[in-house]
């Protein structure tokens, strides 16, 4: 959650920056959340990188449209809400299985 906070908030402060002519120390900070959320992705506990991402990008996706829906006053419709639903599915499917060696 932590890393979808930072990677969505930077990305939003950048944004408003390059979209909304906000001042360029929100950019900045940004950028600075943006570095913290590469930090905060790196400390999880699964190893394998691209499993890391992947499980996160569920995540992500159902936290954009909520932020969306609290920051920016975004409605999504029912195919926004599918769509996260079915990326939250696959979080589990990646990270909760046991896996042995080989």
């Amino acid at each position: 959650m932590l890393a979808g906070f930072c990677e969505i908030g930077g990305g939003y402060l950048v944004w408003g920056w390059l979209r909304e002519e906000w001042p360029l120390w929100l950019a900045i900070l940004g950028g600075a959340v943006l570095f913290l959320y590469g930090v905060v992705a790196a400390l999880q506990p699964i190893s394998e990188f691209g499993r890391v991402y992947a499980a996160y990008g569920g995540i992500f996706t159902a936290m954009s449209l909520l932020w969306g829906v609290l920051v920016d006053g975004f409605r999504p419709d029912r195919y926004d809400v599918a769509g996260a639903l079915i990326a939250l599915t696959g979080v589990p499917v990646m990270v909760a299985p046991e896996r042995g060696a080989g």
